[in-house]
């Protein structure tokens, strides 16, 4: 007997996982190895401390993306599951995926790719510019959409990963610009080419109830708490490391409070909005990472994390209307607001603090370890006092150049891409629900004795 047309879809995407997986245990078995114990002393303590010096920074990072990020993409009311097991799903293939492309573009030697904390820390870096991606098309992409998008979105930032930190000699030890910036405009051009020229109507569904918005509030405060383990973890233990992780804390400090105080000025009763807080009081952690570890006062700190707050503010109230209407652009979560407004701002301060850098400040300049996996001199000695200071701020703004604009023409290529059928992208009436993708055990009791009927035979008829 024939399968159903409609049930390919709902197929491909075990299958798919499963060819995954599989390929990944036999890739795993034939190349992936761990190092040798040592029986000398050094190292043996030299291990010590990088485990004992990384793990927690990397525990940190584990909760901030599966438990902070999931809760703060649990705003819409009726997607919740869907949020979190979207956003657990694609960290854990995202980040396998990484780890082969990595160790086989920097690790691959005498056959062999010998595995440790850090290599898996920077492939959980490649995997967070998925999770904030698919922020712009949140609830309106089908599993496999998501899953296809990860698989394009990860080769092409470790291309832009290494022109930029490699080859331009960028630096930006917290991602601002390989991370955040880059994300963004990716996800971006994935919603542009994805839903076209057409204007995407408020859904129903699409309206945030206060018990969704306290989940996602929560998500922020875990963020806001864990974020400084972000960006302080690839910088050199020490003085480096200690100033990251104070220039974050103040940056985010500022932040939350030009949040409070922007969105109340803005509204009209002085109330003040549930999604402004939920975005602008990360957006200093943002906009700090890629100049946290530099010799800055402390003022400077607080300044870009308050600036950067009330862009990300501004940015929801006036700048997402009018790309909506002007462009006909969908960004369900915000990203150019919370990712691309303070990553620009923070690519800019990080063209002003090396071009105010005074040469006394030259024993103390960032230093971060290679994201990529090369050697740490790899990076310290492209920093401006043997290049020139000019030359650096160049390539600082060249970095953001490359992020934004590289970024946002493989998105679009990879939405046109993601509008292939079989990849079952949902129709707009099923939208935002749960019910399509997970078998809820009361949604008969909440929703109507033939509700789900109904949305399941649409379903069948729109070919999920």
């Amino acid at each position: 007997m024939a399968v159903p047309p409609s049930t390919y879809p709902r197929r491909i995407l075990p299958l798919f996982l499963g060819l995954f997986q599989g390929a990944l245990l036999l890739f795993f078995a034939l190349f992936v190895t761990y190092d040798e114990p040592s029986a000398q002393a050094e190292d043996t303590s030299s291990v010590a401390h990088q485990v004992y010096s990384t793990f927690p920074f990397f525990q940190d990072i584990q909760v901030m993306l599966v438990v902070g990020l999931g809760l703060l993409l649990t705003f819409l009311p009726r997607y919740g599951f869907s949020a979190l097991t979207h956003n657990f799903l694609l960290l854990n293939f995202s980040m396998q995926w990484a780890l082969v492309l990595q160790g086989l573009l920097h690790h691959f030697h005498h056959g062999q790719i010998h595995l440790d904390l850090h290599k898996l820390l920077i492939s959980e870096f490649a995997a967070v510019t998925v999770l904030i991606s698919v922020g712009a098309i949140l609830g309106r992409a089908s599993p496999c959409q998501l899953l296809a998008m990860a698989t394009c979105e990860i080769p092409i930032y470790l291309a832009s990963e290494w022109v930029i930190v490699s080859c331009l000699g960028v630096l930006d030890v917290g991602g601002t610009i390989t991370i955040h910036v880059f994300s963004c405009y990716f996800g971006l051009g994935v919603s542009k080419a994805l839903f076209r020229a057409t204007q995407q109507p408020l859904h129903p569904k699409e309206t945030p109830t206060p018990s969704s918005d306290l989940m996602s509030l929560v998500g922020t405060l875990i963020l806001w708490v864990f974020w400084p383990s972000f960006v302080a973890v690839l910088c050199q233990p020490g003085d480096a490391q200690h100033r990251a992780i104070l220039n974050t804390l103040l940056a985010m400090s500022a932040g939350a409070i030009s949040t409070v105080v922007a969105s109340s000025l803005l509204e009209r009763d002085g109330k003040l909005s549930l999604g402004h807080l939920q975005n602008g009081s990360l957006a200093g952690g943002v906009a700090i990472g890629v100049v946290a570890d530099m010799a800055l006062p402390p003022v400077a700190a607080l300044a870009l994390g308050s600036l950067s707050a009330v862009a990300c503010v501004l940015g929801f109230r006036f700048l997402t209307p009018l790309l909506g209407r002007k462009l006909t652009l969908h960004d369900q979560c915000g990203i150019h607001n919370l990712h691309g407004l303070p990553g620009v701002l923070g690519a800019a301060a990080s063209v002003v603090a090396v071009l105010v850098a005074s040469t006394d400040t030259s024993g103390s300049q960032p230093s971060q370890l290679p994201p990529a996996g090369g050697n740490a001199s790899e990076v310290v000695e492209g920093h401006w006092g043997d290049r020139g200071v000019g030359r650096q701020a160049l390539c600082q703004a060249a970095g953001l150049a490359v992020a934004s604009g590289a970024s946002l023409l493989a998105g679009l290529l990879t939405g046109a891409l993601l509008r292939l059928p079989c990849l079952a992208q949902p129709p707009e009436r099923l939208c935002f629900d749960d019910s399509l993708y997970f078998k809820i055990q009361d949604q008969t009791e909440s929703s109507g004795p033939d509700s789900s009927a109904e949305e399941g035979a649409l379903a069948l008829k729109e070919h999920i």
